[in-house]
Formats: structure tokens, C-alpha cells, sequence
């Protein structure tokens, strides 16, 4: 039938052009964003999947940053451990020489100095051994948690300890000296047992240092692998948008020729008036 008020041909050839232009947007904003679902109307049940895996990704990165900053206060407290350490057999040494009942006075008092020196460092490395205001050595806190969940549900702890002259682990008093032979002899002793409280002290910040430094690890690869799944959820294959884009161009090309013979059809009635 030939009609000027309805143009079916036009019509259906307008609702394929219509629904391959929704196509070629949704392929070219793929190919824009490299993403097959950047927005909820895309898709939005994988959108709110992928939303709450970008969070989990997120959390992610505050815990390694927890993580590494305990484990940089946990680094800080070894090294000035292992400094006082050092100190300890320096001061074991001197000590030790001037124990020696041969040695005249003005000797034995230049160890003393050097002795007495060394005593003042390790207060002067407690002090500093700070990072992030957290002090592991000076008895200030009791310990340092850094989160190890992204839910931060859960937390890695590590215990401080008190390197303080005249404490449970350095015996050493603040006005300990060797400035006599029976002195210089007492505190060989004592030095040895607070190297000993010190190198065990060591040895447990260390084991919790550990215990950061394989949750980082642990963490890193737990959030390339959500970030790997986040990706094969919603990011584009390329290649096929790319192959699709073409198709659709010509798709829509056809349409548009299509709809143009479609509405060019009714002047043929013209010719029944000739």
C-alpha cells in the first residue's frame, strides 16, 4: 500500500539506525575509557561488584602504608639498638683495661672518660631513635600496631622495649663509672649482662620488623590479584572494540542510506498523478 501518512519502511529503517547509534556509543565510550562498564548504566550489577573491589584495592593501599610505617619505627629502633650494642662491647673493653691492677691512675681516668662517654651516647641514641613520633626504645609506648586487613578488622603488633639506662635490659646506671680498679671489675659483669638483654632485645624487634615486612608482601600481592580480577571484569578488549567500531560505522552508514530510500519512497505516488 502506498500511503504519505505512514511510512513504515522509514520507521523500521529509523529504529535499526537508532539502535545501532546506541551501539556506537557504547563501543566508543569503551574505546575512550578502555572500560566495557565505566558507569552503572552500563552494567549495573558488574558495576557495584567492581566499586566494591576498588574499595577492597583502596583499603589495600592504607595497609601497606601502615604497614610500612611500623615497619620503619620497627627500623629505626634496630638501628639504634644495634648502635648501643656497639657501644656496649666498646665500653666491655674499657671495662676491662682498666681492671688491670698495673694500671696507673691518669690511664685508668682517661678510660673512665671514654667510658663515661660512651654511658651518655646510648642516652643520646634513645632519645633520637624516633620515627612518626613513635620512640620503641625509650619506654614512651608499649608497643606499635599497624593494620593488616582492609577492613581494618585485624593488626599486626609489635612490642617496645626500654633501652633506658639502669632498666631491666641495660643494667647500667646513668652515673656508672670505672674510675677505680674494684669499679672497672663490677662492671665488666654488668656490661656483659646488658649486651646480652640488649642483643635479645634486638632479636625481638627484629622478629617483629618480620612480621611486617611479610605482611606487606602478602598484601602487594593480594591487591594485584583483586586488581588483576578488577580488570578482567570491566576493562575493554580492545582489539574486539575496535573491530566492533568498524563494524558499527558501516552498520550505521547502511542505516542512514537506508532510511533515506525509506523516506524517498513516497514521492513515488507523485508519479500515479502525472
Amino acid at each position: 500500500m502506498l500511503t504519505v501518512n505512514t511510512n513504515v519502511g522509514a520507521m523500521i529503517a529509523l529504529q535499526y539506525l537508532n539502535k545501532t547509534n546506541a551501539q556506537l556509543q557504547e563501543t566508543q565510550n569503551a574505546v575512550n575509557t578502555g572500560l566495557k562498564v565505566s558507569s552503572a548504566k552500563d552494567d549495573g550489577a558488574t558495576f557495584a561488584i567492581a566499586q566494591n573491589m576498588r574499595g577492597d584495592v583502596a583499603g589495600y593501599s592504607a595497609v601497606k602504608d601502615s604497614l610500612n610505617r611500623g615497619m620503619s619505627a620497627v627500623d629505626v629502633a634496630l638501628s639504634a639498638g644495634q648502635s648501643i650494642s656497639d657501644l656496649m662491647i666498646e665500653m666491655k673493653q674499657k671495662a676491662l683495661a682498666a681492671s688491670d691492677q698495673s694500671l696507673d691512675t691518669a690511664s685508668r681516668q682517661a678510660l673512665n672518660e671514654d667510658f663515661q662517654s660512651y654511658r651518655d651516647q646510648i642516652t643520646s641514641i634513645i632519645s633520637n631513635a624516633v620515627f612518626n613520633n613513635f620512640n620503641l626504645i625509650d619506654g614512651s609506648t608499649a608497643k606499635i600496631s599497624a593494620l593488616a586487613s582492609s577492613d581494618g578488622a585485624r593488626k599486626i603488633t609489635v612490642q617496645a622495649e626500654n633501652m633506658n639506662l639502669s632498666g631491666s635490659i641495660i643494667t647500667i646506671t646513668s652515673t656508672a663509672s670505672i674510675s677505680t680498679q674494684a669499679k672497672a671489675s663490677a662492671m665488666i659483669g654488668t656490661v656483659e649482662a646488658s649486651l646480652t638483654n640488649i642483643n635479645g632485645a634486638l632479636a625481638r624487634l627484629s622478629s617483629g620488623g618480620k612480621k611486617f615486612s611479610i605482611q606487606v608482601d602478602f598484601v602487594q600481592k593480594l591487591s594485584d590479584t583483586v586488581t588483576a580480577g578488577l580488570g578482567n571484569l570491566v576493562d575493554a578488549d580492545m582489539a574486539e572494540e575496535s573491530a566492533k567500531l568498524q563494524s558499527l560505522q558501516v552498520k550505521q552508514q547502511l542505516g542512514v542510506q537506508a532510511l533515506s530510500i525509506a523516506n524517498s519512497s513516497p514521492q513515488v505516488i507523485l508519479s500515479l498523478f502525472h
